[in-house]
Order: structure tokens, then C-alpha cells, then sequence
């Protein structure tokens, strides 16, 4: 049942569901895999349910840096991310928030997610 995004919960469902298409996917998948052991998924869920609290309600929970951990993995990857990972990773966001949710908040989290998506890929560019 779609319904709109009101609290921490609903966050956590979007980020849980997101992030299980994302680690089953054929191009996101062995790169989040690789980078994040099985047993700190939890806490990583955790951390990005946080991130999106703090974008969408303005609730200050979230500590880190998101681009540096890009840019650790793209040099990882021998700068091979591209702007296909980032454009899957937009589709699986967008196709989980439509699944799930509607309303403002929901059009906010797309949003925020393209200019997060595009920001992401500036930083990795401008670091090789």
C-alpha cells in the first residue's frame, strides 16, 4: 500500500527496501558487497536511514562524509565508477520510492537524490 512518508520508520523501510534491490543488483551489487562486509550492513542501514532523516525532516542525526567514502571506493575501483552506476542507483531510488510512498516527501527524496547522485559523481571526477 502507498501511502506518504511521516516518520523514522518509513525511512528506514525505503532505505531497508533500496538497499536490498541495490546489493541484488547485476552493476551496484558487487560493488557494494565488496566495500561493505555482511556484518556491517547494519550499521550502514542504520547510518543512511539517519542521512535521509536528516534530508528530509531537518532532523541533525547524520555524521559523515559521503563523498569522501565515493572517492575511497572509486580510487578503489581504479576510477572506473561512471555515470551509469549513479544512474542505476537514481532508477532503484526512484523505483523503491514509487513502490512505497507518495506526496511531498516523497518527491522531496527523489530530488534530493538526483542532486546528491550528480554532486557525488562532480566529487569523484574532480578527485582523479
Amino acid at each position: 500500500m502507498v501511502k506518504t512518508i511521516e516518520n523514522r520508520e518509513d525511512i528506514s523501510l525505503l532505505v531497508h527496501s533500496f538497499y536490498a534491490k541495490v546489493r541484488k543488483d547485476s552493476l551496484l551489487g558487487p560493488i557494494f558487497n565488496s566495500h561493505i562486509p555482511e556484518e556491517n550492513w547494519p550499521e550502514h542501514l542504520e547510518k543512511l536511514t539517519d542521512f535521509w532523516e536528516t534530508n528530509l525532516f531537518g532532523i541533525a542525526k547524520f555524521k559523515g562524509s559521503p563523498t569522501q567514502k565515493h572517492v575511497n571506493v572509486d580510487r578503489n575501483l581504479n576510477h572506473t565508477v561512471d555515470q551509469n552506476h549513479f544512474g542505476q542507483w537514481l532508477n532503484l531510488w526512484f523505483e523503491t520510492i514509487d513502490i512505497l510512498f507518495e506526496g511531498q516527501l516523497a518527491q522531496n527524496a527523489k530530488e534530493a537524490a538526483r542532486r546528491m547522485a550528480h554532486g557525488q559523481y562532480m566529487a569523484i571526477w574532480n578527485h582523479r
